[in-house]
């Protein structure tokens, strides 16, 4: 599974000082790849936010010795090994941003976030994000021996068993190997047409019910995540909201 024909699969996950990707950067990163599980702290370069901190327990304290991560070996060995792979991760455009912020190129990638949204038709799934689906979807997971839900070692594990379970369903649909990891690399590329709003006062109506009876919400909707998107950079469900709720309203 780790290896696609020519191309391996890293599975990948950072730790950062906040969650704006126009500002934000790395503290954690932890990938697997056929060979290796790796996981390292750097010093960022704008302190860890009290709210990341809050959710990952990385301090500024634990990371003031680590080394700065741009232009270290640890920057050339994860650039050689995407330069010839594809990074799986979970909300993948964050990671992407993240990792180009500290001039890391990442030429291929698979959002397992992408991925699970589409793969839901019936829109049966309320929430997308790493650990709900890993209870949701009830995936094995190996022991993690204590390690934490938010910290990237423990992210990468649930992350590679959520990957595993989405190629199954695809691949059912497609069965050809090469082909269903084309169609994961073109899902995860483009903003995906949502159906159904799961929040706000029309919470459980289609998209197509409410540009009938109320396209003004929407109007306000697109404004707001219009202003997220802005001040808090590139996000699969913000990108995903915005062509939706553009398509919709055209």
């Amino acid at each position: 599974m780790l290896q696609y024909f020519h191309m391996q699969l890293i599975f990948l996950d950072t730790e950062t000082t906040g969650n704006e990707v126009n500002k934000d950067r790395l503290v954690q990163l932890a990938y697997k790849t056929p060979s290796e599980t790796v996981v390292e702290y750097f010093k960022p370069p704008l302190p860890i936010s009290t709210k990341s901190m809050s959710i990952t327990h990385i301090t500024n304290e634990m990371v003031a010795d680590k080394p700065i991560f741009k232009d270290s070996p640890a920057a050339l060995k994860i650039q050689n090994y995407l330069n010839d792979g594809v990074m799986i991760a979970h909300n993948a455009l964050f990671d992407k941003a993240i990792l180009e912020a500290e001039g890391i190129s990442v030429p291929h990638f698979i959002d397992t976030l992408r991925i699970a949204r589409y793969l839901d038709t019936d829109n049966a799934i309320p929430e997308y994000n790493l650990q709900f689906l890993r209870y949701h979807l009830k995936l094995e997971i190996p022991d993690l021996k204590g390690l934490q839900a938010h910290d990237a070692e423990s992210d990468i594990t649930v992350l590679e068993a959520l990957f595993k379970r989405l190629y199954a369903k695809m691949f059912e649909e497609i069965k050809d190997e090469e082909k269903t990891i084309e169609k994961l690399l073109d899902i995860s590329s483009h903003p995906l047409l949502l159906k159904v709003i799961p929040f706000g006062k029309h919470k459980g109506e289609t998209l197509e019910e409410v540009v009938a009876t109320d396209k003004a919400y929407l109007r306000w909707l697109l404004n707001q995540k219009n202003q997220e998107a802005t001040q808090n950079g590139t996000d699969p469900n913000q990108d995903d909201w915005i062509y939706t709720l553009n398509h919709y309203l055209s």
